[in-house]
């Protein structure tokens, strides 16, 4: 007879949004039971972990190459791509003790791994297991999307989940998809001295601030990167030499590529596979067969089955995980509602410099706001900690309403992603920008591009009413 659990959570899945939801809930003394539907550690062999690797191994040739505006010659690195790998794997095994089963078994998590599926509107079964919990969140995670290409699946091709296990130079890298992750490894590869080619269908990162995202663009054009915007891969035609790549760009004109090696990297589809969500009455949204249709609290039309993370549609990130996660917890266990703000969440592109936004953006305020709305703009061609270190490509701008309250931030610059939080904070409690002249920056330091902001908010016409109170005050002195 099967064994039958009875928890208050049960999470299908064991990557970031499925960890961080069952450490919370069991932070609340809940009881939780997690099935890990693939092999363990599986979570930590692609994403933002062995990507930051591979980023950092490729700054290191980069910064060789260009030693001389510190005063010493130039390097031309050999770069070790079986020794690039070792290094990659090297950093997901110091951090994957944080996600091995032995933690969270030791938390009071019960740890399964097995395929699971519903069995009906209240029970999962994994391997001999039923399990019928208070509250079910599916956390299963998402797969590359791989697009219907004519001979596409005659050549080989790397996903951005399987590519961390390459241990060759790529002679010529073409990347289907310019958005974050496609430039990510466009600039990676590149300063790892191979030929770089993207192909976008739209724009490139345009899922950040258009200003913010042509001065990166711009850095990796400098660097060699070839990017073709407004451009589709038509066909692949299978060589016995490397691999043609036909593209057509938007004005109806035609190309070739020859590659040696092709990235796919035009966005993720959510993972259900072998879920059973029928036996669960779990419905798919009628506009986009790929997604569950979704309730207020992530809820699915199952009203004991929530979904979180990437299984959601959120990013794939740890910072959306973790919000998703939040928004579950308290309506699973508490009933309350916690809305679920997408601006709230950093949205950050790890390339050089690199991108990071949060809040509304410039191109929302011209329609949301109408008018009522400013932005403040600083430059890091002006801040002393970037000059110093030759990292003075970059900008960082505002949106704040009339009396000085940020509504929204992006910046491009160095260490973006760090920063941002900065103005996540801000915005989350209502700090004007003003205010923020309070706070003391080590100097120098890239923080001082904070203080650079406050004062360009000062001088425009906005803020002639605070330079008058303050005039006053001046007067009022013997």
């Amino acid at each position: 007879m099967a064994d039958i659990l009875k928890p208050d959570l049960c999470i299908l899945g064991a990557g970031a949004a499925g960890i961080a939801l069952a450490i919370a809930a069991r932070d609340h003394g809940a009881s939780v039971v997690m099935i890990d539907l693939g092999a363990p550690g599986d979570s930590l062999k692609s994403g933002p972990v062995p990507s930051a690797a591979l980023a950092a191994a490729a700054a290191t040739a980069h910064n060789l190459r260009n030693a001389t505006s510190f005063g010493m010659g130039n390097g031309d690195p050999k770069v070790n791509f079986r020794g690039v790998h070792e290094f990659i794997q090297s950093t997901i095994a110091a951090i994957a003790p944080r996600e091995a089963a032995e933690r969270l078994r030791a938390l009071g998590i019960e740890m399964l791994a097995a395929p699971a599926a519903f069995v009906d509107k209240r029970t999962v079964k994994a391997g001999e297991t039923l399990i019928r919990a208070r509250r079910f969140v599916i956390a299963s995670g998402s797969n590359p999307v791989v697009p219907p290409i004519k001979n596409l699946g005659e050549v080989p091709f790397f996903s951005t989940d399987t590519i961390f296990a390459n241990t060759y130079k790529l002679s010529h890298l073409v990347i289907l998809g310019g958005g974050a992750l496609g430039l990510e490894f466009a600039q990676s590869y590149r300063r790892l001295g191979c030929e770089v080619t993207v192909v976008e269908a739209s724009s490139a990162l345009a899922e950040v601030d258009s200003e913010a995202a042509e001065m990166t663009l711009r850095r990796l054009r400098e660097e060699g990167v070839i990017i073709h915007e407004r451009s589709v891969v038509t066909e692949m035609v299978p060589r016995s030499q490397g691999i043609g790549v036909m593209i057509r760009h938007e004005d109806g004109t035609e190309a070739t590529l020859d590659a040696s090696h092709i990235l796919l990297a035009v966005g993720r589809t959510p993972n259900f596979g072998g879920l059973a969500l029928d036996k669960a009455g779990i419905r798919f949204d009628k506009g986009n067969a790929d997604r569950l249709l979704l309730r207020p609290k992530l809820l699915t039309s199952n009203g004991r089955v929530h979904v979180i993370g990437e299984a959601a549609g959120s990013p794939p990130s740890l910072p959306a995980a973790q919000h998703d996660a939040h928004v579950v917890l308290e309506s699973a266990l508490f009933n309350r509602t916690i809305k679920r703000a997408p601006t709230d969440i950093p949205v950050t592109v790890f390339t050089d410099p690199q991108v990071a936004q949060i809040g509304v953006t410039e191109a929302a305020a011209k329609l949301r706001l109408k008018g009522a709305y400013k932005v403040i703009r600083a430059s890091f061609s002006e801040n002393d900690r970037a000059i110093a270190m030759r990292r003075s490509a970059g900008i960082a701008k505002l949106i704040t309403d009339r009396h000085g309250a940020i509504l929204g931030a992006a910046i491009a610059g160095p260490e973006a992603g760090e920063l941002i939080a900065f103005f996540g904070l801000a915005i989350r409690h209502g700090i004007r920008l003003p205010d923020l002249a309070d706070a003391v920056a080590p100097y120098p330091s890239f923080t001082g591009i904070v203080g650079q902001l406050v004062e360009a908010w000062r001088q425009q016409a906005g803020a002639e009413p605070w330079r008058q109170r303050r005039l006053a005050l001046v007067r009022r002195l013997p």
